[in-house]
C-alpha cells in the first residue's frame, strides 16, 4: 500500500508542476492538425489557419492520389 501512495503522490506532483508550468507561462492548450486527419478515407476540419509543412505534403499528396491512375496489374496472355 505504501508503494501505491508513493508513486501517487510523485505522480501527482508532476503533474502539478506540469500544470503550474503551462499556467505561468500563460500558454493555452492547443490541439494539433492531426489526429483523425491523418487516417486515410477521414475528412477532418483543421482549423490551422497557416497549415505545416507536413500537412501541405500531405494535402498535395492527396490532391494527386484523387486523380484517375492506370492499374498497377498487368494483364499477360499465356
Amino acid at each position: 500500500m505504501s508503494v501505491f501512495l508513493l508513486a501517487f503522490i510523485i505522480f501527482s506532483l508532476v503533474a502539478l508542476g506540469m500544470s503550474l508550468g503551462v499556467i505561468l507561462n500563460n500558454r493555452e492548450l492547443k490541439g494539433s492538425c492531426g489526429g483523425l486527419g491523418n487516417i486515410p478515407g477521414m475528412s477532418s476540419d483543421c482549423s490551422c489557419s497557416n497549415p505545416c509543412e507536413k500537412k501541405k505534403a500531405r494535402m498535395a499528396k492527396e490532391q494527386e492520389s484523387n486523380e484517375p491512375k492506370e492499374s498497377p496489374i498487368e494483364f499477360r496472355k499465356f
